[in-house]
C-alpha cells in the first residue's frame, strides 16, 4: 500500500507540474481529472491487484484535481461523516474526490445462492438511501460479489443479479436511475475467508462508490474561475 501512495504522490506532483503553465484553474482541474482519471486508474489495477478494487479504483479513476476537486472534496467529507453516522458499523473510506462504503456487520448480505435482500439488508439499505438523498448530485456505482462456491460464470451471474437487485431498491425508493451503474464481480475481492461459512457469509455482498456528477463537477469548476 505504502508503494502504491508514492506512485501517486509522484504522479500527482508531475500532473500540477505540467498544468501550471498559463492555464487557469478550470483547465486545471479538468485536465486533471482526465490526466489522473487514467493514470491514477492505472496505478491502482497494477498495485492493490484483486483486493477490494472495482469501487476504490472507480472513486479515484473519477478524480477531477486542482481547486474544484477540493471543493468537491469538502462535500465528500460531509457526505462520509453522514453515511457513518448512520451506520456505525459501515466502513467508510474516503480516496481521492469520492468515497468507498463497505456495510461490513451492517451489511448488505444475501444468504447462499440468492439474490433477494434480506430483512436485514433493506433497513440498512433504507439508512444509507437517506444520505443519498441529501446529496443528489453524485453518481453511485454498486458493485455485487459472490463466495467462492461454484462455478465461475455462475457466480458472475449472480453477482450481478445482486447488484440489481440493489439498484432496484433504491430506485424504489426514490433514487433516480440516472445515478446507478451496477457491474457483478462474481468470487473476486474476497473480504472474509473462503473456507469457513462465517468468511463465505462475508464475501455475499454489495460495495458501493459514490462520485461527483457532471453537475458537481461544473458548479465546482464555476466557483473557482
Amino acid at each position: 500500500m505504502k508503494t502504491i501512495y508514492r506512485q501517486l504522490t509522484v504522479v500527482l506532483l508531475s500532473i500540477s507540474i505540467l498544468l501550471s503553465c498559463n492555464a487557469n484553474n478550470t483547465q486545471k482541474g479538468a485536465g486533471l481529472g482526465v490526466i489522473a482519471g487514467g493514470v491514477l486508474g492505472a496505478v491502482i489495477g497494477n498495485n492493490v491487484g484483486n483486493k477490494n478494487n472495482a469501487a476504490l479504483g472507480a472513486v479515484i479513476g473519477a478524480a477531477v484535481g486542482g481547486a474544484a476537486g477540493g471543493l468537491i472534496g469538502n462535500k465528500m467529507d460531509k457526505q462520509a461523516r453522514e453515511i457513518q453516522e448512520s451506520i456505525p458499523g459501515a466502513t467508510v473510506e474516503r480516496a481521492g474526490e469520492g468515497i468507498k462504503v463497505v456495510l461490513n456487520e451492517n451489511s448488505v448480505r444475501f444468504d447462499f445462492d440468492k439474490a433477494t435482500l434480506t430483512a436485514t439488508a433493506q433497513q440498512n439499505l433504507k439508512k444509507i438511501i437517506a444520505v443519498f438523498k441529501q446529496y443528489p448530485d453524485t453518481n453511485i456505482g454498486i458493485y455485487g460479489y459472490t463466495d467462492s462456491q461454484g462455478a465461475d460464470q455462475y457466480n458472475l451471474n449472480l453477482s450481478e443479479r445482486r447488484a440489481q437487485s440493489v439498484s432496484d431498491y433504491l430506485i424504489a425508493n426514490g433514487i433516480s436511475a440516472s445515478r446507478l451503474t451496477t457491474k457483478g464481480l462474481g468470487k473476486a475481492d474476497p473480504i472474509g475467508d473462503n473456507s469457513t461459512d462465517a468468511g463465505r457469509a462475508l464475501n455475499r455482498r454489495v460495495e458501493f462508490s459514490i462520485t461527483a456528477n457532471e453537475k458537481m463537477i461544473q458548479e465546482a469548476n464555476q466557483q473557482v474561475e
